[in-house]
């Protein structure tokens, strides 16, 4: 959600701010604001509702004081709405203070009874301007930003991330993290605070987790960790193994389409250096030892969105593979439902940004029940890895468009590679037997790109569907979970109504939404491989097809069985049943992304929408 950067250094402070909100703009967010301590020892603030750029107007036109400490921040609206005034940073200690935030602070009405009790006043509505005023409030007590933060800390319940500057200790931010994430950047004669490495990446490629229940202080030169009550501790290194470049636009005309073109390589580079002589060869399962995985009876895949899908998808061949029963859960209703667990159970949660905050509490509650937990990360250092037992990272690379195109393929390519370890552990399969699916999937690079050149027909279809107020997605099997991919990308980007079904529950009443007009998507099994299937799902496009709604066909290469009753085909590469959604979930992002761009929406940032939901 919101976007936090703080620096300590030589540079032009405002510009790095804004630089590393500019990179954290896919977060999506309703205001920005900075706050620099200049080298005059003031403290001056900027902030607007609306897009960054209202802000940097604001700069221009009245820049703030030159200084070499300051934060910076895109707030998502929780507490109030996003006007100027909610927007942050917020004041204490008589303005000599400054603090932004990420989350909520739950006991904040109660914090704010006892602070106005005691005399002081507040101009927003946020939560955030508690954090302030009663750090600010500890400030004058103790005298020291680092002991004025252990005490405010200490006093907050919920979600936050907290950064601050005080006019009166130039040279430092400080910030703390529960539950919401936070990471150090370490430059040479500068260093950075963030919520994501995105912001520092033009800088450094060096890196430190923060964990949960930290507090962390730099200047300049130096880097201090503790935990809340003060004790030091050692953060983790890690280094960023992309730069800047990659998360910007390259000439494509909008995030969302290069990210598309990429899911090739961020399947390959999923794979990449985890196939050797055909087997599987995946390190940082640590815990998750073949000891464990012998005895595991079952297993729940906890997700959210589009990485519940990329589960969903998945769960066909880990099952089929392993003989294990898969299930899949939303990470929102996974403990507020009380299943049952234990240490036979293996808990996979995916989430592209490693900090999905309904994520992170339904691993912590199973680990409390004794269950292991295997994260499916794209975040170096993100705490939905760290709290894991093991983690398979995707190698999708940045992806800063809201709605989740490459880590969706990044995300079921992680899946299929440890369900392939997992099958060769249990002995389920053979090793011919795994060399022959890792076959295919060192193939996919091709088919995926394939796929991606083939929908160059669809801006077309989009455009003269640009009216359209529902669609339909129907698939079976492997493609069931990629006709609900399809449907949500559509609600995501074009804001029109959309859903998918399994095919065979089409008569079991969704056929009443069947209307002459009606674009119904579906995507049809192979008929070389699952002719049974194929025949039944061509029984549904005639039950569709006679009740007059227009049928748009994904079908693979050769699938003439499709054409009498398609009124559009886009047609597939020839992969095998189990490897189609890596295919044909790539015309259905493109058709969404097109048919958003010829209504004239922006398709980065669609409206409502985070990248990374660090809320409950």
């Amino acid at each position: 959600m919101c976007g936090i950067v703080g620096y300590v250094g030589p540079g032009n402070t405002v510009d790095v701010l804004l630089a590393g909100l500019r990179r954290l703009e896919y977060r999506g967010y309703d205001s920005a604001g900075v706050a620099v301590v200049s080298d005059d020892g003031s403290l001056g603030v900027r902030k607007r509702a609306g897009k960054l750029d209202n802000l940097i107007a604001s700069l221009d036109d009245a820049p703030l004081a030159a200084g070499a400490t300051g934060i910076g921040h895109t707030r998502w609206a929780t507490h109030g709405g996003p006007t100027d005034t909610n927007a942050h940073p917020h004041l204490g200690d008589d303005g000599k203070l400054a603090v932004i935030h990420n989350g909520i602070i739950e006991n904040f009405a109660q914090l704010k009874q006892q602070l106005t009790d005691e005399g002081f006043t507040f101009v927003s509505e946020t939560d955030t301007e508690v954090a302030a005023v009663l750090l600010g409030r500890e400030y004058r007590r103790t005298g020291d930003l680092f002991e004025a933060f252990v005490a405010t800390v200490a006093q907050l319940e919920g979600a936050f991330t907290l950064l601050a500057v005080h006019q009166d200790q130039p040279g430092t931010v400080i910030g703390a993290r529960r539950n919401s994430p936070l990471v150090i950047g370490r430059g040479t004669g500068e260093n950075f605070l963030a919520s994501d490495v995105a912001a520092f990446v033009e800088h450094t490629t060096h890196a430190y987790s923060i964990g949960q229940d930290q507090i962390a202080v730099i200047t300049a030169e130096s880097i201090t960790v503790t935990d809340f009550t003060g004790n030091p501790v050692e953060p983790e290194p890690f280094e960023v193994e992309w730069d800047a470049s990659a998360a910007e636009k390259g000439g494509w005309k909008s995030f969302m389409a290069k990210e598309i073109a990429e899911e090739p390589t961020a399947v390959a580079n999923t794979l990449l250096g985890r196939i050797s002589d055909g087997q599987v060869v995946l390190d940082g399962l640590d815990a998750i030892d073949d000891d464990v995985l012998a005895k595991i009876s079952r297993i729940i895949v906890v997700a959210c969105g589009t990485a519940s899908y990329a589960g969903q998808t998945a769960a066909y061949a880990i099952q089929r593979w392993t003989n294990v029963p898969v299930s899949i859960e939303l990470s929102h209703e996974f403990r507020y439902r009380d299943p049952v667990l234990d240490d036979s159970v293996l808990v996979i949660a995916i989430s592209q940004s490693g900090e999905t905050m309904d994520t992170l509490m339904a691993i912590r509650w199973a680990r409390e029940q004794g269950a292991r937990v295997l994260a499916i990360c794209n975040t170096q250092g993100a705490t939905i890895a760290r709290e894991s037992d093991g983690v398979v990272y995707t190698y999708a690379g940045p992806e800063v468009a809201v709605a989740s195109t490459k880590a969706f393929v990044a995300q079921v390519a992680a899946l299929y590679l440890f369900g392939l370890h997992l099958a060769r552990v249990r002995g389920t399969l053979g090793a011919d037997e795994i060399a022959g699916v890792t076959a295919e999937l060192t193939g996919l690079e091709a088919a995926v790109q394939e796929a991606v050149e083939a929908s160059a027909s669809i801006p077309n279809l989009a455009h003269w569907m640009a009216d359209t107020r529902s669609v339909l997605f129907l698939g079976r099997n492997v493609a069931y979970p990629i006709a609900l991919e399809g449907a949500l990308k559509l609600k995501e980007l074009a804001y029109i109504h959309a859903e998918g079904f399994a095919a065979g529950e089409l008569k079991h009443g969704p056929i009443a939404l069947i209307e002459p007009g009606l674009p119904v998507f579906v995507v049809v099994p192979s008929p070389r491989e699952a002719p049974l299937l194929h025949a039944k799902v061509i029984s549904n496009i005639q039950e569709i097809r006679a009740r007059g709604a227009r049928v748009l066909v994904v079908a693979e290469k050769g699938d003439t069985a499709v054409l009498p009753f398609a009124d559009e085909v886009i047609s597939l590469p020839l992969v095998s049943p189990l490897m189609q959604p890596f295919v044909a979930v790539v015309p259905l992002q493109v058709f969404a992304m097109e048919l958003a761009e010829a209504k004239g929406l922006d398709v980065d940032q669609p409206r409502n929408l985070a990248k990374s939901v660090t809320v409950e």
